[in-house]
């Protein structure tokens, strides 16, 4: 689908809460023969890096349900939502959309604070589908989640690094909201039963540029390894300033948030000693992922966004929601989680199913080699309360 076949632009960054008038309502409403769909995901901001592979991604999903017959006969269509906005403006358009009767479903990647801003406006309304990684505990009515969560990604990957690497301490860089916060406290525990602990830890806002006072902590605590959970940019940032510092001769960086396109950003010289834990990496050599390649390079073009675990998310985010709503039989959000653990759908995953609304899934630990991921190991889940 072109741009020019979306219903409504994304909104603006910043102004008073969002009010469908009558006349862009009717607009907006959608026939019989269309489930429409908001795709939530930055457009701005330190998150904005992954925006365009995120689109790209989502399109092509809604290329592939529509070739198979759509959603219940019908067309299924997206409706981009600006995800980097402030998270009170993102909720704010979202709920429009739904009131309206403009979206019969959400999905897409965005930060934490966005998804706790959004939720709570739309639940029981319409299905949602979140796509981000995430600190773990969402609950909400409606809500379905096909990422990774601490207990999955971040304990294995410190026990991992810890055993072989023979890491003891640990600091802690992260932007200043809930998903590093949530996560920052799990990553205590794991280092203790890593054998490992905690030296320090700091927090940035988002969208930070100077990074001088966090790396002169880092050194003063004798740290030799860092975990950061930073979005987009402000990790591109702060990557090249570790780098020059030269503390990557010394400590080993692990991210829960580092794709291709944050490596391309951060430059081959800024990713020595540079791990990532996720679900999906484009490097990863399986059937189903080098189809993934091969569609998406035919339908954009060998010049479009590198494909990275975000992109993939919204990829498999339209494909649950789809698969959700068929298995279901209904577009009612409350027939769609009475039947939601029989869902199972096929993506670049492979066959991934649904378990108490989250995504069952692989987790693998890759080495940054300059531009790109090498995937050194599948990852074994810790123990339930991990």
């Amino acid at each position: 689908m072109s741009r020019s076949d979306r219903l409504v632009p994304g909104p603006v960054s910043s102004g008073p809460p969002v009010v469908l008038p009558r006349e862009r309502s009717e607009l907006l409403e959608i026939g019989d023969e269309t489930v429409a769909v908001a795709l939530v995901v930055p457009l701005q901001g330190t998150a904005g890096i992954f925006g365009p592979s995120c689109e790209l991604c989502a399109e092509l999903a809604v290329e592939e349900v529509n070739r198979a017959g759509g959603v219940l006969g019908r067309e299924l269509r997206l409706v981009p939502v600006d995800g980097g906005a402030a998270p009170e403006r993102v909720a704010a358009e979202v709920d429009a959309l739904v009131s309206s009767g403009a979206v019969q479903g959400v999905t897409g990647w965005h930060i934490s604070s966005v998804r706790q801003a959004v939720a709570p406006r739309i639940a029981n309304r319409v299905p949602y589908v979140y796509t981000a990684l995430y600190e773990g505990g969402e609950r909400t009515d409606g809500v379905f989640l096909t990422s990774e969560t601490p207990d999955i990604q971040l304990y294995p990957a410190m026990r991992t690094l810890a055993q072989e690497r023979r890491l003891r301490r640990w600091f802690i860089v992260g932007n200043d909201y809930v998903w590093p916060r949530r996560s920052a406290q799990a990553a205590r525990r794991y280092a203790a039963r890593s054998g490992a602990r905690i030296c320090g830890e700091a927090y940035v806002p988002l969208g930070t540029h100077d990074f001088a006072d966090v790396l002169r902590r880092v050194e003063r605590a004798g740290a030799d390894a860092v975990l950061m959970l930073l979005v987009g940019n402000d990790a591109v940032r702060f990557n090249r300033a570790f780098a020059r510092a030269g503390l990557d001769q010394r400590c080993v960086r692990l991210s829960t948030l580092m794709d291709e396109n944050m490596l391309l950003g951060s430059g081959g010289a800024a990713t020595h000693g540079l791990y990532s834990a996720a679900g999906f990496f484009a490097s990863l050599v399986t059937a189903e992922n080098l189809d993934f390649h091969a569609q998406y390079a035919r339908r954009f073009g060998v010049d479009a966004p590198p494909l990275g675990s975000l992109g993939e998310s919204c990829y498999e985010g339209v494909l649950l929601l789809a698969a959700l709503i068929e298995q279901a039989r209904s577009l009612d959000v409350r027939a769609i989680g009475a039947s939601a653990e029989s869902v199972s759908f096929e993506g670049p995953r492979g066959l991934l199913r649904m378990r108490r609304r989250h995504v069952r899934q692989r987790i693998y630990l890759a080495e940054a080699r300059g531009l790109g991921f090498d995937v050194v190991a599948q990852l074994q889940a810790g123990p339930p309360d991990a």
